[in-house]
């Protein structure tokens, strides 16, 4: 089994390289107006003593000029290739793009594993495939994006999350570092912590609860710390822009609900838009809280909810739900033992 698996995932791999070397060939100043290509700016200004936060404060909050809205891994990432002489944008991409190939094709072995181990040959073939080669797949690699990193931490700690429990919350906070897009899931995972700590006392219980929490926050608050004591108020405006910028979406008409009514009724803008989305979720919260509902469920629901009403649309929200949609629908079957 193991020897069948390693064949088709270096088989995917292969197919996978060549995909992404095809995109490889897009030279660089076509991308400069990409995400990655501010991640870069953004690590370079770190690099020559500039915060890269503080040009939030000259904005008003609800139009966007490529502020610095993550956590700061990536830019500490950049910031650190800067001064070890990786100094211009063509540069860097070397550095970034075998970086996304190996996460991208991380996801597709944990996902063709997940389905493998549980005797789903076939379909576990079919699903690698299209997180392999599906449209937002093949877009996040055209525009180099950080999905497939924080994605891989995300699945990864979803699928560790009962065995090896501490790495499990470490890598959510990774995934949270990189792009804080699944910060919608931390309830579920306190949810969680909670209900499997119930046989401990009630003081133990919540220092179970607490150590968690530590351990979810460590990556992206040690990383942030720099940034809070050098201008609190720049960081934290800059990195919760994205809950009151206002509505707008990068696929053409798909506007969210509240984009739509805020037409006619102009109050319904920032914090007060999310209001329908935040409710939606704290169904599932409940759901998850006090029904026999999955873990990877409960974070595939929580992520659609999110792409189906942020006020915000991009291409690359699509794939967060896709990644995690394939765990969810075999997450209890069991685990075949090798014969």
């Amino acid at each position: 089994m193991r020897k069948t698996f390693w064949f088709v995932f270096l088989l995917f791999a292969s197919i996978g390289l060549l995909v992404h070397y095809h995109f490889w060939q897009i030279p660089a100043d076509q991308l400069q107006k990409e995400d990655m290509y501010y991640i870069w700016l953004e690590g370079k200004r770190i690099a020559t003593g500039e915060n890269p936060y503080a040009r939030v404060l000259a904005g008003n909050l609800r139009e966007n000029d490529k502020y610095a809205t993550y956590f700061p891994v990536a830019y500490l990432f950049s910031a650190l290739a800067y001064k070890l002489g990786i100094q211009n944008y063509c540069e860097w991409l070397y550095i970034w793009r075998p970086i996304s190939f190996a996460c991208h094709m991380g996801i597709v072995g944990l996902t063709l594993g997940y389905f493998q181990r549980r005797g789903l040959w076939l379909m576990g073939v079919a699903t690698a495939s299209i997180l392999l080669l599906g449209r937002w797949s093949l877009y996040i690699i055209r525009v180099h994006h950080l999905e497939f990193a924080a994605i891989l931490c995300l699945v990864l700690s979803l699928v560790l999350l009962q065995s090896r429990t501490k790495l499990a919350l470490l890598l959510f906070g990774t995934s949270l570092g990189i792009k804080q897009i699944a910060i919608f899931l931390l309830p579920l995972y306190l949810i969680w912590l909670w209900r499997h700590s119930a046989s401990m006392g009630g003081q133990k219980r919540i220092q179970e609860l607490a150590m968690g929490v530590l351990l979810i926050l460590v990556v992206p608050c040690v990383t942030s710390l720099p940034f809070l004591l050098w201008n609190a108020e720049g960081f934290l405006k800059s990195v919760l822009f994205s809950a009151t910028r206002l509505a707008g979406s990068h696929v053409d008409k798909a506007l969210s609900l509240d984009a739509i009514f805020s037409q006619d009724y102009p109050w319904i803008v920032g914090l007060r838009a999310k209001l329908p989305m935040l409710a939606l979720m704290g169904l599932l919260y409940l759901s998850f809280l006090t029904e026999k509902v999955g873990l990877f469920l409960a974070s595939v629901m929580t992520m659609a909810t999110f792409v189906y009403f942020n006020s915000v649309l991009f291409l690359q929200y699509f794939i967060w739900p896709l990644s995690l949609m394939p765990f969810a629908l075999v997450e209890g079957k069991a685990v075949q033992k090798p014969n």
